[in-house]
This record gives C-alpha cells, structure tokens and sequence, in this order.
C-alpha cells in the first residue's frame, strides 16, 4: 500500500478508471458476441457504437476497434 499522500490519491483515481474501463469493455464484448449470433443490422450497428465508444475512451487501440467494425461487417455482408 501507498505511504505517501500523492500515492493513495493516484491508487484511488487508478481504481475508479480500471472499475470504468472494466464496464466499457464489458459492454462491446457483450455487444459484438451478441452480434456474432444474431447477425442482424440492428445487433452490429450496436457492436459498432459500443466498439467507437471503447476506442474513443482509449480502453482499445483505434486499429483494433477497426478490425473489430470490419470483420462485423464482413459477416452481415456474407449474410
């Protein structure tokens, strides 16, 4: 555990943004698996605003949010 006063604020501050960062990245998995089965527009076009809300948030690099919006968009092309 932190000592110095400066420390103990920065841990808090670090656990309020993992706890947040936790529950954005939750969301898009949740949202792209259920994309994944359902395949329908509805399904991927909230996997993409939860994978730009990630990105935009910087729990995700914007490339692979990329990838992720790509390949979704692959399997309702193929649909």
């Amino acid at each position: 555990m932190p000592v110095i006063e400066n420390a103990k604020r920065a841990l808090r501050g670090s656990e309020r943004k993992r706890i947040m960062n936790d529950l954005t990245r939750t969301k898009f998995e949740v949202a792209v698996r259920v994309a994944k089965k359902e395949k329908t527009v509805k399904a991927v076009s909230e996997a993409f605003s939860q994978v730009d809300k990630a990105a935009k948030k910087n729990v995700m690099h914007k490339n692979r949010a990329s990838r992720i919006k790509s390949r979704l968009a692959k399997l309702i092309a193929s649909k």
